[in-house]
């Protein structure tokens, strides 16, 4: 049996009971995933040890650490295994995995997955088609994505290739300050393209404050 599919036991008191231990399985498939020690799978002769409630508990041997988080019906887990010596929390691993998959969850929600939408062209193309291909590529990098601007070649037109770079570098003319080019023209077979990013937005600049409005002078009171 390999190492990281052994089951690993945590003895939790039995509810309603007068101090008797029941084993549970408390090993996740995920653990193997990602590489976390707990328990007995840490080999340090040596650890920092940090309680359930942060507190430092000092440099103790993994088995006396161990012993003090089956005591409290928790687990041993390793956070960080590259330090000198490696730090080990006493905690709840199910409640560790369950916290560190939601704070990843998070931070994959919050990330702007960029994609390339197409736009293609012809040689042969009109002008309201033309408008409409651009007012398109134009909504697509306001919308944060790259834009891939296409034309085909076909039979003689390949011997006509100035035409269709004339179309695409009128199209990133047109574009504007809506994007940057990435990839210049090129040709790869028959196909001419170039990619466009989303031009990078400045943020707003801070209005300038109102000048201060001068105070009336009190006046001079006459004398009587």
């Amino acid at each position: 049996m390999r190492p990281y599919a052994r089951t690993l036991l945590r003895q939790t008191p039995r509810a309603g009971s007068d101090g008797s231990w029941r084993s549970t399985i408390a090993l996740d498939k995920r653990s193997a995933k990602s590489f976390i020690r707990i328990n007995d799978r840490i080999r340090a002769r040596e650890i920092r040890v940090i309680d359930e409630n942060g507190e430092q508990m000092g440099i103790l041997p993994p088995f006396e650490a161990l012993k003090i988080a089956r005591e409290r019906g928790l687990d041993l887990v390793e956070v960080s295994p590259n330090a000198v010596p490696p730090v080990c929390r006493i905690q709840d691993y199910g409640r560790f995995l369950y916290e560190k998959e939601k704070s990843e969850r998070a931070a994959r929600k919050k990330q702007k997955v960029i994609t390339i939408k197409e736009v293609k062209f012809s040689v042969t193309v009109d002008e309201h088609d033309y408008q409409t291909k651009k007012n398109q590529a134009v909504r697509f990098l306001n919308e944060g994505d790259k834009v891939k601007a296409s034309l085909r070649f076909r039979g003689r037109q390949m011997a006509h290739r100035e035409l269709g770079y004339n179309i695409i570098n009128r199209l990133i003319q047109d574009i504007g300050e809506a994007g940057i080019v990435e990839f210049m023209p090129r040709m790869e077979g028959t196909i001419l393209h170039a990619i466009i990013a989303p031009s990078k937005k400045d943020a707003p600049k801070p209005k300038p404050a109102a000048p201060a409005q001068p105070q009336a002078a009190a006046p001079v009171p006459q004398p009587q």
